[in-house]
């Protein structure tokens, strides 16, 4: 089967699934009398919107005047995040066949065939169900389904390959082999910064899960009590059931909002926060009748120490990943760890914080929107004060992690650079000999490389000329004379502790022989 085809195939199975689970969900409640006015026909109609809701894709709703209400119109993009990982499981699922069906560099090919066919059913589904009073745009329909199916089969087909070469075809690890040491530690400090940042933002995640729960577990008396005033009966209460399941995702980032402090909109005027609730008119939903009262004791505002500990779990993450390059940079251009410690943490703490913000303010982009009809139009939490809270408060959890962390590993925290030896002299006079020397064998190697040659003197094991004399060693506490850098039996070695400790990019001579092992000339 061709490339294309099997990605059509794949990704296209993952559209009509995904809409037959929908479509399963609203026949069981019209079977159990749930809609009685929606008909057959309605079901269906009614399944492909909630389809195409769920897949990022905004509704317009225009209702006529009827059952007391005005006419109205507006737009309909609350989307039900838990919808949302149906066909994001099911496209990770279909990324991972499609990779170990592709040879290296092969996977654009089902891949971008595949979401061509998603696009296209996209555009056909809002074709299909609109035309109604509530309708969807083609083209945001062939659009924002993509979102969910190309990250899903994009993670899926990485989890499987582990190898990005093997995916788009270019090997950035030979490319990032060729660039400096400088440029390595940069790349390698980002990506776990970025990492440890997602650890936070999943961490803080799951405190507003947590947090969520126990509102619920706390408030289920009222909870049931709103079930019980509705009286939908089974059918009703089965399908508002199935509601709040799909929205539960979207009630985890608003408790995750409202425990940073910036709290969240429940509809137009109505806000809570640990700080207290505005009162007002909420929709007859049971799960908000977990909502935090109108006035709250002083104490709550403890909860904002959730996102503090995810900071926390962030910073210790990153210690122990061992990827603090920027601290390893700073040492080197200033020994004194007084300066370089702190400031490495700090400046750690705060990019961490801002790649966690940054991705709870998508979150919370993606889980606010508006119903579309009365007041419910603003509902959700603000992104951009949630990405200064949450970094801010993630900012100073991971500074503490990285301070912790080192007695939680048992490592001292103001350890010296990385290789230094046992007994250097770390007086200013010492320091300012070991930069000289680092400068000057650093230029040395630069201009050897440039040349394309070895200084003969390295090739035989020994320095002769004033500009490496100074390299040619130390003293040592008893007195006698270190070999120095550039006499290991022979070959060029850097002082450990130095930029040419960590430079893989240095030249070595090759070893001199022993003149004990050696053979001797002939003789005639």
């Amino acid at each position: 089967m061709p490339l294309w085809l099997q990605g059509v195939l794949e990704l296209g199975s993952v559209a009509v699934v995904s809409y037959l689970l929908v479509l399963l969900s609203v026949l069981m409640v019209w079977l159990a009398d749930g809609f009685d006015t929606l008909g057959l026909t309605g079901g269906f109609v009614l399944s492909g919107h909630v389809w195409l809701l769920a897949h990022l894709t905004p509704l317009q709703v225009a209702l006529d005047p009827g059952a007391g209400l005005p006419a109205t119109s507006g737009t309909l993009n609350l989307v039900p995040l838990g919808l949302t990982l149906v066909p994001f499981a099911l496209a990770w699922h279909a990324g991972s066949r499609l990779a170990r069906a592709c040879w290296e560099g092969q996977f654009w090919q089902p891949y971008l065939s595949g979401l061509a066919a998603y696009s296209a059913f996209g555009a056909a589904a809002a074709l299909l169900f609109g035309g109604g009073e509530v309708s969807a745009s083609p083209a945001a329909a062939a659009v924002f389904p993509l979102v969910p199916v190309a990250l899903g089969g994009f993670v899926g087909a990485y989890r499987v390959s582990r190898s990005l070469p093997g995916l788009i075809g270019v090997n950035a690890a030979a490319w990032v082999e060729r660039t400096s040491q400088y440029s390595r530690w940069a790349g390698s400090y980002v990506w776990a910064v970025l990492r440890a940042g997602f650890v936070a933002a999943v961490a803080g995640v799951g405190a507003g899960a947590t947090l969520l729960a126990a509102a619920l577990f706390w408030n289920w008396n009222d909870v049931v009590g709103v079930y019980q005033r509705l009286g939908t009966g089974v059918p009703g209460d089965t399908a508002l059931t199935g509601l709040q399941l799909g929205y539960l995702p979207n009630l985890a980032v608003y408790a995750l909002a409202w425990a940073t402090g910036a709290g969240f909109d429940v509809g137009s005027g109505t806000h809570t926060s640990p700080l207290g609730t505005d009162p007002g008119p909420v929709p007859l939903l049971p799960a908000l009748a977990a909502l935090p009262p109108a006035e709250l004791p002083a104490w709550a505002l403890a909860v904002v120490v959730l996102p503090v500990l995810a900071g926390v779990l962030a910073g210790w993450w990153f210690l122990r990943e061992g990827e603090n390059h920027l601290d390893d940079w700073m040492a080197l251009r200033l020994p004194a760890r007084w300066i370089t410690f702190p400031l490495s943490t700090l400046l750690t703490g705060v990019f961490v914080g801002a790649v966690a913000g940054l991705l709870v303010m998508l979150l919370s982009w993606l889980a606010h929107g508006s119903l579309g009809l009365g007041r419910l139009t603003d509902v959700g939490p603000d992104g951009t004060a949630v990405l200064l809270l949450f970094g801010a408060e993630v900012a100073v959890g991971a500074v503490v992690g990285c301070v912790v962390g080192p007695w939680l590993e048992h490592e001292p925290p103001f350890a010296p650079p990385r290789g230094a030896e046992d007994g250097e002299d770390r007086t200013p006079a010492g320091r300012r000999a070991a930069r000289r020397r680092r400068r000057e064998e650093t230029a040395a190697r630069r201009a050897m490389r440039s040349t394309g040659r070895r200084s003969p003197q390295a090739a035989h094991g020994h320095v002769t000329d004033d500009t490496d004399r100074s390299a040619a060693g130390r003293s040592t506490p008893d007195g006698r004379r270190d070999a120095g850098p550039w006499a290991a039996q022979g070959r060029a070695v850097a002082e450990p502790g130095s930029e040419a400790a960590f430079d893989v990019d240095a030249v070595e001579a090759p070893a001199a022989p022993s003149d004990a092992g050696a053979p001797g000339p002939p003789e005639r």
